[in-house]
């Protein structure tokens, strides 16, 4: 029988991060994952690692934003009729958390991971030789409206007691960092803070094999096999059992399918969101992320072609993909910069794994003595990946936090 110090169940941006940290510290860990190293939730995203973030999402603040989600009218948001009755439980208690002062909170509660979060990443790009995909040159957010820019002055006084770096443009400054753009908004943001990645898959590939080189195993196995096994658990392999005295689920969107079995239940709620690769027209270029804050969407460089991914879809975790927010977005996009072709013919879907009060489970797993958890990054998982790693890596080595943990137990749910 197969014994190592710790399982890490899920090889996405989240579990590998944690795998390595832990290989680091001297452990002998197995990463466990039924596909290959970041093929799941971690593959589709923004490729940005978003150091200067503070707000959290919100529920939106008024009316005729509501309505426009509510009758499927706008591209930032879409969902499914008959996934309400689940999923309204989870929306009211996400309403409760917009209130401007638990928004506050959050962003207060959630600033030691942010703060963290690019050095780590460095750190680890460093150690496994994947620097060369990052990009430190920030990224733009749009603003179409005077409305919406004038709503974002919360945000910004928060930034400014953070000591975080931003400046406010015109169209002119924009057109300074990216040429190809066209003015069709009011203002804009340059945070330079932002890293991005251009190219996701490849630097979760590179921790990977990072961590093998320190002498951690990966192998094909089922996550929902997890039991226990004397004082300590039990995973079937594809190379056989494996036992440990400590499981790390890492797992994602299907955490729940592990942990309900086991008695856990968490206020999970999934936002699914769609991606797609294009080419551009003519000479336009784009050398970092935009996002178009009214209409939901990012365009961003990747090796694969520029990256178009949408905002939030309502919908089961399993269901059918619905991609029809591209429909909606494509005539405000393509006002804004000239997007060419198809650069594939696919569009990815996937899951994002997130609880009510916008703040990740980081921690030790109630009433289970030996598993921990690192779940719910929602929209953060790749730029909270590396410092997930390290919080459980330095609490697991009974080493002391870089931060306190408490916010991000899991008892604040029981």
């Amino acid at each position: 029988m197969a014994r190592t110090d710790a399982i890490v169940l899920g090889a996405g941006i989240v579990g590998t991060s944690i795998a390595l940290q832990l290989a680091k510290r001297g452990m002998s860990v197995a990463l466990v994952d039924r596909g290959g190293i970041g093929e799941e939730t971690s593959y589709g995203n923004s490729g940005a690692i978003e150091g200067s973030t503070t707000y959290p999402p919100a529920f939106p603040s008024n009316l005729a934003a509501l309505m426009r989600v509510a009758l499927k009218q706008g591209s930032d948001a879409n969902y499914h009729f008959g996934f309400l009755p689940k999923v309204t439980p989870w929306l009211w208690a996400f309403r409760a958390a917009s209130r401007p002062d638990r928004i506050l909170e959050t962003a207060r509660l959630n600033r030691p991971l942010f703060e963290r979060a690019i050095p780590e990443h460095d750190t680890l790009m460093a150690e496994s030789g994947a620097s060369q995909y990052a990009r430190k040159n920030g990224w733009l957010k749009l603003y179409r409206s005077e409305e919406g820019f004038t709503g974002l002055q919360p945000e910004l006084r928060l930034a400014r007691e953070f000591g975080l770096a931003f400046e406010v443009l015109d169209a002119a400054g924009v057109k300074a960092l990216e040429p190809s753009l066209n003015p069709v908004f009011k203002r804009a943001v340059f945070w330079p803070g932002v890293v991005s990645l251009s190219n996701p898959l490849a630097v979760t590939k590179a921790y990977a094999a990072r961590f093998s080189a320190l002498g951690g195993v990966t192998l094909r196995g089922d996550a929902r096999s997890l039991h226990r096994s004397g004082a300590g658990w039990r995973v079937d392999t594809e190379q056989g059992p494996l036992d440990t005295s400590a499981a790390i689920v890492a797992l994602g969107p299907w955490a729940p399918d592990v942990l309900a079995p086991l008695g856990i239940k968490l206020p999970f709620g999934f936002k699914r969101g769609y991606h797609r690769h294009y080419k551009t027209e003519g000479n336009a270029t784009l050398s970092r992320p935009v996002i178009d804050v009214a209409n939901g969407y990012l365009i961003t460089p990747m090796q694969q072609g520029t990256r178009l991914t949408t905002g939030a879809e309502f919908a089961a975790r399993d269901a059918a993909p619905t991609p029809v927010q591209f429909e909606r977005l494509m005539p405000h996009l393509r006002d804004l910069f000239p997007l060419g072709e198809r650069a594939d013919d696919k569009t990815w879907l996937g899951a994002r794994p997130c609880f009510p009060d916008s703040r990740p489970v980081i921690g030790r797993a109630p009433g289970q003595k030996g598993l921990w958890l690192a779940v719910g990054h929602a929209h953060w998982g790749l730029t909270l990946g590396p410092v997930t790693g390290r919080l459980i890596g330095e609490m697991m080595a009974g080493e002391t936090p870089f931060c306190d943990p408490a916010p991000y137990a899991a008892e604040r749910f029981l």
